[in-house]
């Protein structure tokens, strides 16, 4: 009687771009055999590419339209979806723990659980830093989350029929969004505000005038918006939210947060109605209790190969501090290096379950592109021969932008079902409102 030996076991937490994207691929490549079993455990049940959570905040995208059933996926694709948060790791017995899941009346539904790996991948992304700053929890809205930009949604919703239909006149500023953050989410998403507060406009809400009753605010730390880019876009994306009426306040740390604005370093308060926390990200807090070196960021200290200081462990994307080939700093968070990273660990499972020596990460910038609204697109594209950034902008910068989108879409559905997907979309363009009023 012929003995097999035991499938290895895959075991992928975090189903975010990369984390998803890793699951699908491996699913696809190994899951169909008997040689390795592939699990994606993620506390959600669908997923949303978090570079649209702007226009999902801003009412632009519809958020259940969009998003993709994790359970449907793995059916299709050939891994196991498992429900729930990962909270512990027993590196002794190669074990991941699971954290009871309850409804939203605090019902338990799914017990405490725990699953084995032989190769475990980690890959939870990352979260809002508030930086221990008073008032940033109780006051601010963060966009890690679909449910998060949802809420956000609906409270720029709520604000705008409130005005419509007090009894006085709205007055100048009375819905004031303050956007602590001056980096691609903050920029994009006063710019995104902008367009579809005055669709809401159009839509009968005639007393509100977007130039008037509507006050963006965006307030950073840094010197100029968008620091990682170069000055000169920079100056010309500031000059660009300028002409469209957002106000900017460079070089202002944030010191506190109160229900009715925020407190800067140098004394100014800046009044605000609502505020959204874009200034900066960490590794959620349960990785600093695996047992895992860890840095300042709570990201896990990943060498080249994408592996932690235990050999059977990988981490990628913005949860890991993978160093750059220079040795001066780290990769950045960015989604097209979650894609590079994810590519790269479809090779070195497969080696790793032949023995063979595993390839090492090098990040590649294609360059950086933000999407001011309907107005413009604009960024860099790095030229692959002689490493300088090539300056890109209006609708050919709009139409990159867009492209890396269908390329995550590629990436999960291959090209005659996104073929499909995007030609589907097209077509209900005409039908759909430009944004979402619920």
């Amino acid at each position: 009687m012929t003995r097999h030996k035991p499938a290895h076991d895959i075991v992928i937490v975090g189903g975010g771009a990369g984390g998803l994207e890793l699951a699908t691929s491996l699913g696809n490549k190994l899951g169909r055999g008997t040689r390795a079993r592939v699990t994606l455990i993620d506390a959600s049940a669908s997923h949303v590419w978090k570079p649209l959570l702007h226009e999902v905040a801003a009412g632009s995208l519809d958020s259940y339209a969009e998003r993709l059933e994790y359970l449907a996926q793995a059916h299709w694709h050939h891994f196991r979806f498992c429900f729930g948060r990962m909270d512990g790791l027993d590196r002794t017995q190669k074990r991941v723990g699971i954290a009871p899941a309850t409804d939203q009346n605090g019902h338990e539904i799914m017990p405490r659980r725990s699953l084995h790996y032989d190769t475990l991948v980690i890959a939870v992304g990352s979260v809002g830093n508030d930086f221990g700053i008073p008032g940033v929890a109780e006051h601010c809205i963060m966009l890690d989350t679909p449910e998060q930009a949802r809420q956000f949604h609906r409270r720029h919703i709520d604000a705008c029929l409130r005005a419509q239909t007090q009894a006085g006149p709205v007055a100048p500023g009375q819905i004031t969004v303050g956007i602590v953050g001056t980096g691609a989410t903050g920029v994009e998403l006063a710019a995104e505000l902008h367009d579809t507060t005055r669709e809401l406009s159009s839509y009968g809400l005639e007393h509100i005038d977007p130039d008037k009753s509507l006050r963006l605010v965006l307030v950073g730390a840094a010197e100029r918006v968008l620091p990682g880019l170069p000055a000169r876009l920079s100056d010309a994306v500031a000059a660009q939210l300028h002409s469209m009426g957002i106000e900017i306040h460079n070089g202002e740390h944030v010191v506190e947060v109160r229900p009715d604005g925020m407190l800067t370093h140098t004394g100014k308060f800046i009044h605000a109605s609502m505020m959204v926390w874009a200034a900066g990200i960490k590794a959620p807090d349960v990785l600093t209790t695996l047992g895992l070196p860890t840095n300042h960021a709570q990201q896990l200290i990943v060498r080249p190969t994408l592996q932690t200081a235990d050999d059977a462990i990988f981490a990628f994307g913005d949860c890991a501090a993978c160093p750059l080939p220079d040795g001066k700093g780290i990769v950045p968070a960015r989604a097209q290096a979650a894609h590079q990273q994810a590519r790269l660990l479809v090779k070195s499972i497969r080696c790793r379950l032949n023995h063979k020596p595993l390839p090492q990460y090098v990040y590649r910038d294609y360059g950086s592109l933000v999407a001011l609204g309907q107005h413009s697109t604009v960024g860099t594209l790095m030229d692959r021969w002689s490493g300088n950034g090539l300056r890109v902008e209006g609708l050919w910068a709009r139409w990159m932008y867009r492209s890396l989108h269908t390329m995550h879409l590629l990436a999960l559905n291959g090209y005659v079902r996104t073929a499909l997907l995007l030609l589907a979309n097209l077509i209900n363009t005409p039908n759909k409102p430009t944004i979402k009023l619920h």
